[in-house]
């Protein structure tokens, strides 16, 4: 049986990524991420390097924290680079320095651009809120609090768990369960009575390797068949897909 959110009778409380599912910030991400690696991949290989391409940012780099991102895209090309150190400047060939390039970038084209939210995700977290439901965001992002509160939408949620929140507490990131199962023991309900609100695969990962009641995959760009490889229980392109109105 499922409720008018659209999930099993006994969720209590759900748990939702940031970027791709509450903000229009995981094209902005991607964007990011592309011109930092073609820039590095470029200086090191000359013009006939293989660029950073989608399927590359699905696999690699989506939904994983800044540094595992580097760290996994790099070794799928047979790059090894020193670590360095968090405080590396953007232009440093560290896996720090190559991380911190791509926050740079993200936080530029943000200023540039700005940030929207999702119609569709603000209509059913208010929904959510008005059937008594607790609420965490989980994001690897260490912007998620700015982001929030940039689109009007920091007050939907009970407790953050994100980049900071995540270094504070040395979490292993996505697609470790890690930052979801803290969110569910901050809001005080049973992993198995919460919902995964996702749209990177790695994100999937996570629901499915937390035991989480339910895996909600939200596909934003094509990619409902791998959501479904990766652990989810629905995919929506939207989450108004799911109901919410009374």
């Amino acid at each position: 049986m499922t409720t008018q959110l659209g999930l099993p009778e006994d969720i209590q409380a759900c748990l939702f990524d940031l970027d791709g599912v509450v903000t229009r910030t995981a094209v902005v991400h991607a964007a990011a991420w592309k011109e930092m690696f073609d820039a590095f991949l470029r200086d090191r290989e000359g013009d006939d390097f293989r660029p950073f391409d989608d399927h590359d940012y699905d696999e690699y780099v989506d939904g994983r924290p800044r540094g595992d991102g580097v760290r996994s895209f790099l070794a799928s090309r047979g790059i090894e680079l020193p670590e360095g150190d968090p405080g590396d400047p953007p232009d440093a060939p560290t896996v720090h320095g190559l991380g911190n390039r791509k926050n740079e970038l993200v936080l530029e084209k943000i200023r540039t651009d700005g940030v929207e939210a999702y119609d569709g995700t603000l209509r059913y977290l208010d929904a959510v809120r008005a059937h008594d439901l607790r609420t965490a965001i989980v994001s690897s992002s260490a912007n998620c609090r700015d982001v929030l509160r940039a689109v009007h939408a920091e007050h939907f949620f009970d407790v953050r768990v994100d980049g900071v929140v995540a270094a504070e507490r040395k979490l292993p990131g996505k697609p470790h369960p890690d930052t979801f199962l803290a969110a569910a023991h901050d809001l005080g309900v049973e992993p198995a009575r919460c919902a995964v609100f996702e749209d990177a695969l790695a994100g999937m990962d996570a629901g499915r390797s937390g035991r989480f009641g339910y895996v909600v995959g939200v596909d934003r760009v094509g990619q409902t068949k791998a959501l479904y490889a990766h652990g989810a229980d629905v995919v929506v392109k939207d989450l108004a897909e799911l109901g919410g109105r009374e």
